[in-house]
C-alpha cells in the first residue's frame, strides 16, 4: 500500500479494469470476483465482465462517488444511505471490509446507491468491522462531518456497538493494514503512514 492503495483501476466509460498489487494479490482478486458474482441481483454491485490471473474487469456503473457528494454539501444524504445499505449487506452475513462513501457510487439526484465497489477484503465477520471502518473513514478524511455520523448509525438496521468496541475494531483494522504494508515494503511509506494513523486512531475519543 505504497500510496494507500492495494490496486490500480482504470476505465474507458464502458469497462473498468482493476489490477491487484501487494501481498496475497491473487487471493484478493479471487475474493472480489467471487463476491461480485454471488451478490449480483441482491445488492447493487458491478457486473463481472472478465477475470484474468492479475485483473478483474467489470461493467462501468454510472454514479458519483460518495466522498465527492459529501464535499459538495450532501453529507447527511450520503451517510444516511451508507447506513441503510450496510444493513442489507450484513443481513446476508457478509462484512465488506473497506466500507464507506469512498467505495460507493450514488445517483446524484436521489442519493440512492448505484454500486458498492472494492470487495477484495470481503469476508464473513462481525458487523462492527464495517460500522467502525465507515466511521474511521469519516473521522480521518471528513472530520468536519463527524457530528453527522448519527445519521449513518440511525439508518443502520441493526445494533450499533458502543464507542469502545468501535474504536477497538478501528485499531484492529489499522494494525492489519500496518502489517500488510510491512510485508509489502518494510520500512516504506505505507508502513509509516499506517503507524501515524494507528497513533491518531488511538488518541481519538468519542
Amino acid at each position: 500500500m505504497k500510496h494507500g492503495y492495494t490496486n490500480s483501476t482504470f476505465g474507458d466509460g464502458a469497462l473498468v479494469v482493476k489490477c491487484y498489487q501487494g501481498p496475497e494479490a491473487a487471493f484478493r482478486l479471487s475474493t472480489e470476483s467471487r463476491y461480485l458474482r454471488r451478490l449480483r441481483g441482491r445488492i447493487p454491485v458491478p457486473r463481472v465482465h472478465q477475470i484474468t490471473s492479475t485483473s478483474l474487469t467489470t461493467r462501468f456503473v454510472s454514479g458519483e462517488h460518495g466522498q465527492d457528494l459529501m464535499d459538495d454539501g450532501h453529507a447527511v444524504e450520503v451517510l444516511t444511505e451508507c447506513g441503510r445499505v450496510l444493513g442489507g449487506i450484513h443481513r446476508l452475513g457478509i462484512v465488506h471490509g473497506d466500507y464507506g462513501p469512498q467505495n460507493m457510487l450514488f445517483d446524484p439526484a436521489t442519493f440512492r446507491t448505484t454500486a458498492i465497489l472494492d470487495w477484495e477484503w470481503a469476508h464473513p465477520g462481525r458487523p462492527v468491522e464495517d460500522l467502525a471502518w465507515c466511521e474511521w473513514i469519516i473521522r480521518s478524511h471528513h472530520p468536519e462531518h463527524v457530528p453527522l455520523l448519527e445519521h449513518f448509525f440511525a439508518a443502520y438496521d441493526g445494533l450499533v456497538p458502543d464507542w469502545a468496541e468501535r474504536q477497538a475494531a478501528m485499531l484492529a483494522r489499522c494494525r492489519a493494514l500496518l502489517e500488510f504494508c510491512a510485508r509489502w515494503e518494510p520500512g516504506g511509506d505505507g508502513e509509516k503512514l499506517w503507524l501515524r494513523r494507528l497513533d491518531t486512531t488511538t488518541a481519538w475519543s468519542e
